[in-house]
């Protein structure tokens, strides 16, 4: 088995509706400026509340992905 790098960052993601539709919005967001995208591992859910109202639901997300060094 060959060795590989992966870089760890970590993300938030936003939803109206639920944690699951924050992770999804990080990760699909993530997936269009990031490549080799490997593992994502929720670490955290919040709500942002006002005056007694879910406003937004919040999931921070560790986010993996293979490291490709630059060719020189």
């Amino acid at each position: 088995m060959s060795e590989h790098l992966y870089k760890v960052i970590e993300l938030v993601g936003t939803s109206t509706e639920s944690w699951e539709k924050a992770a999804i919005t990080a990760v699909e967001e993530a997936a269009k400026h990031l490549s080799d995208l490997r593992i994502a591992e929720v670490t955290q859910m919040d709500m942002q509340i006002s005056e007694g109202k879910i406003l937004a639901y919040r999931t921070k997300l560790k986010v993996s992905f293979k490291y490709h060094p630059s060719e020189e």
